[in-house]
């Protein structure tokens, strides 16, 4: 009697753990289904571009030219949040090599209309606006284009889940104006542990792909999954650029006046350091 009460006890127990189990792999399945491409596309422009509400970084970019000749620009940024997936302020000050030391690049970044960005030229003592057709033009001699530092805005996409796995989702992204850019479309792998997009191939109208960003080295700074090290490949030559940040630092509490053109030409050395 007393065994075969323990036995049912037991089928019981291991029938509950089973139910449970299967009741956490089918609500784990419907809230992977529940993430649509845009929503996917929210986290990762999260992760790469808003964490913490401001931060600074010491950044080197090495450029590559396709007979392998090298050249070298540094210089330090300056980020504020106004609010997650917002709007943004940006500064980033040159300080090598000497042909471009002094020159700053300021973004005032909207997410309901085109971006706001400057040029300090210390030569000339001129303040340049970049226009908004400019955005895709090469930042200063690099492979990286002006909103590759700023970042594209997801309205001007539109976006489709192609597939997943365990560890990243592949998206396609199709501008919405492609007479505003240089590429057809591009794709995307974002990783689903930290949601930070790993890399993006850019396609031409041909179905050829022309240019390819990729994230080389990522570090958990302060608990923000943050990119150390990416490069940027023109696939039609094989030069690239590639970006190396240092002294990353986030919620520093950036006062908002330094976001002006009074610092682009009297830049705030106390947050420079």
């Amino acid at each position: 009697m007393n065994r075969l009460f323990y036995s049912n006890i037991k089928q019981v127990k291991r029938l509950v753990v089973m139910t449970l189990i299967t009741l956490l792999a089918v609500n784990t399945t419907l809230q992977a289904q529940e993430l649509s491409a845009e929503q996917i596309i929210a986290k990762a422009n999260l992760a790469a571009y808003y964490a913490g509400d401001d931060g600074s970084a010491q950044a080197r970019m090495i450029i590559v030219d396709e007979n392998g000749q090298k050249q070298m620009r540094q210089f330090i940024i300056l980020r504020q949040d106004k609010k997650d997936l917002g709007d943004q302020n940006m500064l980033v000050f040159f300080s090598r090599p000497s042909n471009v030391k002094d020159t700053v690049f300021r973004v005032e970044k909207h997410t309901e209309q085109d971006d706001n960005r400057w040029l300090y030229l210390p030569a000339l003592d001129l303040v340049k606006r970049i226009s908004a057709g400019d955005k895709r033009t090469s930042f200063v001699g690099s492979h990286f284009f002006y909103e590759d530092v700023s970042g594209r805005n997801p309205n001007e996409d539109s976006f489709s889940l192609l597939s997943e796995d365990d560890n990243s989702y592949t998206i396609k992204a199709v501008p919405k104006n492609k007479n505003s850019v240089e590429f057809n479309y591009y794709i995307i792998n974002i990783s689903k542990s930290n949601f930070l997009p790993t890399e993006s191939t850019y396609f031409d109208a041909q179905a050829k792909p022309v240019r390819k960003m990729t994230v080389l080295k990522v570090k958990n700074i302060t608990g923000n999954a943050t990119v150390m090290k990416s490069r940027i490949t023109d696939l039609t030559n094989n030069s690239y650029t590639e970006m190396q940040f240092r002294k990353v630092k986030y919620d520093i509490g950036l006062p908002n006046n330094i976001f002006s053109e009074r610092s682009m030409r009297t830049p705030p050395k106390a947050w420079l350091k």
